[in-house]
């Protein structure tokens, strides 16, 4: 994987939307339980792809994607729990989910790639 590439940056900003949202939860909702656990899968999205780039083998790349692809099905389901439970409201919920689907778009994508290249 290339360095500067779509995911590493798409990641990085929601990595940073993360954090953003986490911090409004905590200071202005008192949530602590579930945003703990958006803010440690969400910003592992990122942290994944970083250790992807640098991997030494296609197979330690694939792991990584692996690793990242599961997190953002874990944020995803955070951010919908929020949303569910009122801590967020639909409006807030969608476009930070828009840009979690996007993310597991463009990294099924890879998966797919890879496994297709190998078999």
């Amino acid at each position: 994987m290339k360095r500067n590439n779509v995911l590493q940056q798409k990641s990085f900003d929601f990595a940073v939307r993360i954090v953003n949202l986490c911090r409004y939860l905590n200071e202005e909702k008192k949530e602590y339980i579930l945003t703990k656990q958006l803010l440690r899968a969400g910003t592992s999205i990122g942290a994944n792809v970083e250790e992807a780039i640098g991997g030494q083998s296609e197979k330690d790349f694939f792991a990584k994607i692996t690793i990242e692809y599961k997190e953002g099905r874990e944020s995803h389901y955070w951010i919908r729990l929020l949303v569910e439970t009122n801590y967020l409201t639909k409006e807030e919920g969608i476009s930070i989910l828009e840009d979690a689907d996007e993310l597991l778009r463009i990294i099924g994508s890879i998966q797919t790639t890879i496994k297709h290249r190998n078999s």
